[in-house]
């Protein structure tokens, strides 16, 4: 029996994060990673995993070096039996913010410049009060925080859920999940058929796929079972 949480998340800090570069423009696209969001949730304390700190010295904010290491935090939610997933976006909107800055010289002899043109950019962000879904499935019961901080600003959300429990389904069937889903996560157990890429780093995502093998039927919907974070497809 697994305990699945549905989660509804809501923005409360307009959020921040370059899915893509396009020039000066960068964009945030309303899709959260399932990595960021076991990181945004506690799940994942990145500075206890390969490290002598003691668990009350743990500081989920921050980072000693700027370095991935999703293996070697990931990994263990695995023999944990915990896996998030993704999450979409329920109802968004988004915000263009410009920024710019000049080149600012002190106790230096001035020279006459050529041109004046200052540096400059503009971020596509999500506003405030958008709203988010994920599931977070795990096999023992879970305690998830009620505010959580997101994206390269730190955004508060708020965090509320539902709690299901469910057996997966009894023999591997075709189905479609609309819900996105990490390829790699999900191609271990299941057959994927066919899918929309979302493109975005570390990972891409995949949605509306067609897939083949054991889910979970939540009032309908139906969610892929036996999900776990991989880091290379075998």
């Amino acid at each position: 029996m697994a305990h699945i949480y549905k989660c509804q998340l809501e923005l409360h800090d307009s959020l921040y994060y370059a899915t893509r570069e396009i020039g000066r423009l960068y964009e945030t696209e309303p899709i959260l990673h399932n990595y960021a969001l076991a990181y945004a949730l506690g799940l994942v304390d990145s500075e206890r995993h390969g490290t002598q700190v003691p668990p009350e010295q743990g500081y989920h904010y921050f980072c000693a070096e700027q370095v991935p290491r999703y293996e070697a935090h990931l990994a263990p939610l695995n023999r944990q039996g915990i896996y998030v997933t993704p999450a979409r976006a329920l109802n968004h909107t988004a915000v263009l913010h410009t920024w710019k800055y000049a080149n600012n010289n002190y106790h230096v002899e001035m020279e006459k410049t050529q041109k004046n043109i200052p540096s400059f950019g503009r971020a596509k962000e999500i506003a405030t009060e958008s709203i988010f879904e994920f599931f977070v499935i795990s096999t023992a019961p879970l305690v998830l925080p009620r505010w959580v901080r997101l994206g390269k600003w730190l955004s508060k959300a708020m965090v509320s859920r539902v709690e299901h429990e469910a057996q997966p389904s009894p023999n591997p069937q075709n189905f479609t999940c609309s819900h996105p889903l990490n390829p790699l996560d999900v191609m271990f157990q299941h057959q994927v058929f066919a899918y929309d890429v979302l493109n975005m780093p570390p990972v891409s995502l995949i949605q509306n796929v067609q897939l083949r093998g054991h889910y979970y039927n939540l009032d309908g919907f139906k969610l892929p079972a036996q999900m776990q974070f991989r880091f290379q497809l075998s």
